[in-house]
């Protein structure tokens, strides 16, 4: 899909440096898009961009001046027709009363705080363009709870209610907010990352079923992105058929 001036579209994606990030970079690219990619390892991104050749800018979300600066690098090299907040992640399967205060701080910097930084910022970059796209991925943990997962969960929540409020605050601008909210996802890192690397404990959490693969999440996102300029997929729902809800999985190999 390309712009009125037959320009290709511009695409800012967060958490890019692997799983649904680098995916959501890859199947953009494959469909002509321009992308600029960013996560914290600029190690990953460089790979990344030898793949795709898609532009990268190193950035950690959780701080201002590096917001600052991937938004100045943003504007200063082709302006933006979306973004793909994709940046977070979970610490831990603590309950309430054993729940480690500093994780779920982390947990909210990264997944609410620095989507709100990203959001606020390119606003005005999207507004120049006359039309774009806030995509906000933000999980079925953001849908209901579970044990053990109220850092998360409530972390998800906020972040969906940044989304759906935003859509309210900016109706009649054409500007659209999409929400695109996977259940279990197996990527390289998710649950190794949330189980502090104990590979094993990672493992279990996919065992026995087919889990999404952030391939599946890259679709439904461009998808959205690829709709008429007057449809807005509000929120997007997506989970693998063995799974009904947060807790309820089939494990019973397929």
């Amino acid at each position: 899909m390309t712009s009125s001036t037959d320009r290709p579209r511009r695409a800012l994606v967060t958490g890019a440096s692997s799983g649904i990030g680098a995916a959501t970079v890859r199947r953009l690219r494959a469909e002509g898009w321009d992308v600029v990619a960013t996560a914290r390892r600029a190690d990953r991104l460089a790979a990344l961009a030898r793949e795709t050749g898609a532009d990268t800018f190193a950035a950690d979300l959780t701080r201002d001046a590096d917001v600052d600066a991937l938004l100045a690098h943003v504007r200063a090299t082709g302006g933006l027709d979306a973004v793909v907040n994709n940046a977070g992640g979970a610490l831990g399967l603590d309950s309430v009363e054993d729940a480690d205060v500093d994780g779920w701080r982390t947990m909210y910097e990264l997944n609410v705080l620095g989507t709100l930084r990203v959001v606020k910022g390119v606003l005005p970059l999207l507004r120049e363009r006359g039309a774009g796209d806030v995509v906000v991925v933000t999980s079925t943990a953001g849908q209901a709870p579970y044990p053990g997962g109220a850092g998360y969960t409530g972390v998800k929540h906020a972040e969906r209610m940044l989304a759906t409020t935003l859509r309210w605050e900016i109706v009649g601008e054409p500007v659209r907010v999409i929400e695109i909210a996977p259940g279990n996802v197996a990527t390289e890192e998710f649950s190794l990352v949330r189980f502090d690397g104990d590979a094993e404990r990672a493992a279990k959490v996919y065992e026995g079923y087919q889990p999404l693969l952030a391939e599946d999440v890259a679709d439904t996102i461009a998808w959205s992105l690829s709709r008429p300029a007057h449809v807005n997929v509000d929120l997007l729902v997506v989970r693998p058929r063995a799974q009904a809800n947060n807790t309820t999985i089939a494990r019973t190999g397929v």
